[in-house]
């Protein structure tokens, strides 16, 4: 016989059989260590951005992580493998507490699921911790777990513990969105009639202003913060400290007092394995306490700052979005029309009784909830005491010093706190916390606002001086002249990108110019397409067909950027060998020859097709080539030019160009925050926040900039510009607004759909 198979007695050769157990335990690890990885992460993104409720951004209850979960905790359900030595002992412990760290970092991700989701996603949850309760039991019983036994039972019961609690939320997530939807609406009609108060306000700091108060009912309706401000979010963070302090102890036992142990001899099968399992697992339960830790802390600590004298009766009552979903699955009739009269009333009495089972359950888990929070409160409450009475004398004296500083600064804060106050979105029983959430958040726009002005463009803000000086936007029209005939029977639409690079192209060759000043000018570029994309993203008509000429623009700028070359023009090369408008005609006939050149080659036939669809090079040879023809054509009326008047004139173009584009920026900025989902508002409107900071002083230099009479939905495209120059020879700033501020802008704008 060989070596596998029967062995040559006729018996199954398992000689083999446990050779692959270390590899499976470095597989076991590497899983811990993804896990312990990701909720780390976590924790230093919730400390960089200041959110101390630490949602699941990079960890959350998914398929992939019950999938790590499964693989990490192999070790608790493994039930014939011995595991005699001391470490081995321990990481049956550590796997079985790793499970129960990660229940509890899970805990604000709930918010983020839909009602399908959710259910599938706690079934499967509940079906691998069952099974792991399950195994171990086992184990117990077979003395496979041999010690530790009391730790075992107790990270049990926590591990039930946590799972009734991970249900007792999930059933309150659907009801809570409805309620904060409710609730939403309501501030918003009082945000909207208090904006329509305000018009004599200059526009950066009313954008300011509403900004604030999107951002306190985005931060305060975020599913996550909501989850991570329940009771029951609180009681887990407990538990799930408890499990840790459960397997210190019992690694501390094992290793300072082995003389109350009797560990058995031998090896596992896991071999060195095991030891690398049992540290990797103790590092993830000590990343991973930190934040339902954390979340336990920050909740504890508000109810303290309420100085509780005597416990509110209140805090015993559960709250109707507790049992919600379930009154509504007790009040909706079974399709029941093929059983007789006595099996529909036997099944819906069933229902009723099990229900009603369900509903004191879910009453009985939030009062545990609140119960540990209060026992909590009380433990905590005195060690802060203790805290604030030794560090009384340091905080008095501070005091004294900056009393005089700060006299007026109390009722500035009030003023703010009750301007605020009634934008944040909070459920029923959260009304003593609205200001402690006020105070925690007040100043948050204006962090990300300062962030925001750190970052400020300044080579374009630079650039967009020259628009400045003549206070007008002519180069809008004057880049491409009607006089120049069309490579086809047709042209197709200018996104407001592929003109800027291609003028940048016709810049960057002219002759006699400086390499510093080039690079300048690409700078400024480089800086205006990251906020060009913005407005093009968020503000052109999905129905205009612009991809191709945005892809054309991003291709072009690619090879601009990084190489000085347009397409595989060698722009450079061309500023070194050419002469001031020899210049223009060569990259004109080089661009008709390209166009040429893909229509000779097309294939499938696109340039038969809408201009709109044509291939990203016949695009960019069309904007050259018209570009090239509309400046060469001034250029040869005004006599004596130089290449410095020529490279002049294409940076004010550039600049008028990037003027009327960024005159967007402030529908960018009130539409963006029109999420259809309460999970993004909060990103939305951090996000736009940062970029009314960056781009504060273009802002509010064009608002000194006279406007055409477009709407805000034409002036978001450059045809619409073009348009109205057409047809009245210049733009017209006869009806021009010369304020920004005075478009109808409103906090309806900001409206955020959460249907």
């Amino acid at each position: 016989m060989g070596k596998l198979g029967c062995s040559t007695d006729g018996y199954l050769n398992d000689s083999k059989f446990s050779e692959p157990m270390p590899w499976i335990g470095i597989y076991v690890a590497a899983a811990s260590a993804l896990c312990a990885l990701a909720m780390s992460i976590d924790a230093v993104h919730a400390f960089r951005y200041r959110k101390f409720w630490f949602p699941c951004k990079f960890f959350s209850l998914n398929a992939t992580s019950l999938t790590l979960i499964a693989v990490a905790g192999k070790l608790s359900v493994d039930l014939n493998t011995s595991m005699p030595r001391s470490q081995d002992q321990l990481a049956k412990l550590s796997s079985t507490v790793f499970i129960c760290t990660i229940m509890g970092n899970f805990m604000p991700s709930l918010g983020t699921m839909e009602n399908q989701e959710l259910l599938m996603n706690i079934m499967a949850l509940g079906i691998l911790v069952l099974t792991s309760i399950a195994n171990i039991c086992i184990q117990l019983g077979t003395g496979v777990i041999y010690v530790f036994w009391k730790e075992h039972v107790f990270v049990m019961v926590m591990m039930l513990v946590l799972l009734a609690i991970l249900c007792s939320s999930a059933l309150a997530v659907p009801s809570t969105k409805s309620y904060l939807r409710m609730k939403y609406s309501k501030i918003h009609k009082i945000a909207v009639s208090e904006c329509s108060e305000n018009t004599d306000v200059p526009l950066v700091k009313k954008l300011r202003e509403n900004l604030s108060k999107c951002w306190m009912m985005a931060h305060t309706c975020d599913p996550q913060f909501v989850v991570g401000r329940l009771a029951t979010c609180t009681a887990s963070g407990a538990f799930c400290l408890l499990t840790a302090v459960t397997l210190a102890e019992a690694v501390l036992r094992a290793y300072l007092m082995p003389w109350s142990f009797k560990f058995c001899r031998g090896e596992s099968e896991y071999n060195w394995s095991t030891t690398l399992i049992l540290e990797t697992q103790i590092i993830g339960v000590g990343v991973g306490t930190i934040a339902p830790a954390a979340r336990w802390f920050t909740a504890i600590q508000f109810r303290c700052l309420k100085k509780f004298k005597k416990v509110d009766k209140t805090e015993f009552q559960v709250e109707k979005y507790w049992i919600q979903k379930l009154l509504e699955w007790k009040e909706r009739p079974l399709a029941l029309q093929r059983l007789g009269r006595r099996g529909r009333r036997f099944v819906q009495n069933l229902k009723y009784q099990t229900l009603n089972f369900c509903i004191y359950m879910q009453s009985g888990i939030v009062l545990i909830s609140k119960i540990v929070r209060l026992i909590s409160i009380f433990f905590v409450g005195q060690l802060l005491m203790c805290w604030y009475s030794c560090t009384g004398l340091k905080r008095f004296i501070k005091s004294q010093d900056t009393s005089s500083c700060n006299e007026l600064e109390p009722v500035t804060q009030r003023r703010t706190e009750f301007h605020l106050s009634r934008y944040v979105v909070h459920l029923q029983g959260e009304e003593g916390l609205v200001h402690l959430m006020i105070a925690q958040d007040c100043d948050a726009t204006n962090h990300w606002f300062e962030m925001g002005v750190r970052k400020q463009p300044k080579h374009l803000i630079q650039l967009l001086e020259k628009s400045m000086y003549s206070r007008e936007l002519k180069g809008v029209y004057e880049f491409d002249s009607n006089k120049v005939p069309s490579l086809d029977s047709e042209d197709p639409p200018n996104c407001w990108a592929l003109p800027v690079v291609t003028l940048t192209a016709i810049a960057v060759a002219t002759p006699n110019i400086s390499h510093q000043t080039v690079k300048k000018l690409k700078y400024s570029v480089h800086e205006a397409l990251v906020y060009i994309r913005v407005v093009e993203n968020n503000l052109v008509d999905p129905k205009k067909d612009l991809k191709n000429s945005r892809e054309a623009a991003e291709v072009v700028w690619s090879g601009i950027d990084l190489c000085d070359k347009w397409l595989d023009v060698n722009l450079r090369a061309m500023a070194r060998e050419g002469k001031d408008q020899d210049i223009l005609e060569e990259l004109s006939n080089i661009a008709k020859n390209k166009f040429k050149e893909v229509k000779q080659n097309d294939l499938n036939r696109c340039l038969s097709e809408a201009p709109s669809k044509w291939p990203i090079n016949a695009m960019a040879a069309n904007s050259m080539y018209r570009i090239s023809q509309s400046i060469l054509q001034e250029y040869q009326y005004k006599s004596g030019g130089s290449n410095e008047m020529l490279f002049e004139k294409l940076s004010v173009i550039i600049s008028d160009i990037i003027s009327a584009c960024l005159t967007n920026l402030k529908h960018v900025i009130t539409k963006h925050c029109n999420c259809s989902s309460i999970e993004n508002k909060e990103e939305n409107v951090r996000y736009d926040v940062l970029l009314l900071g960056q781009t504060e002083k273009i802002v509010k230099n064009l608002e000194l900039i006279p406007i055409p009479g477009l709407t805000p939905d034409m002036r978001a495209h450059i045809d619409h510009w073009r348009s109205l120059s057409k047809s009245k020879g210049i733009l017209d700033y006869s009806t021009a607004s010369t304020d920004m501020s005075s478009d109808s802008f409103t906090l309806s704008d900001m409206h955020i759909s959460i249907e």
